[in-house]
């Protein structure tokens, strides 16, 4: 990863944080809960930058439709989330699979 690319993604993520803090309150709220709960989850592909995005898209749609932030998600933000990367791998799912290995396989 060179420089360059370095600075481009911490400009994508500046422009990403201003469109949250575009949003109301309470979707910023809940956006914050999101993005802690899938920090801590670890989703594998987190990484390559769509989802959270993705989420911030779906929140502007919202409202624009002029819904609350709880008619969109529900209130369970955990459930959100696990149903927004359920098929995905997630570093957890990495670290038991090479665990559950043959002993001295882990890493192979």
């Amino acid at each position: 990863m060179s420089i360059q690319d370095i600075i481009e993604g911490k400009k994508q993520w500046r422009a990403h944080l201003a469109r949250v803090k575009a949003l109301p309150p309470d979707y910023q709220i809940v956006y914050k809960e999101l993005q802690k709960y899938l920090f801590k989850v670890g989703p594998v592909s987190l990484s390559d930058g769509t989802l959270l995005p993705g989420i911030v898209d779906f929140f502007e749609e919202g409202v624009g439709a002029g819904k609350g932030v709880l008619e969109l998600i529900g209130t369970d933000v955990a459930a959100f989330c696990d149903g927004l990367i359920k098929d995905c791998p997630t570093y957890a799912d990495a670290y038991q699979e090479s665990i559950s290995g043959e002993p001295g396989t882990a890493g192979k």
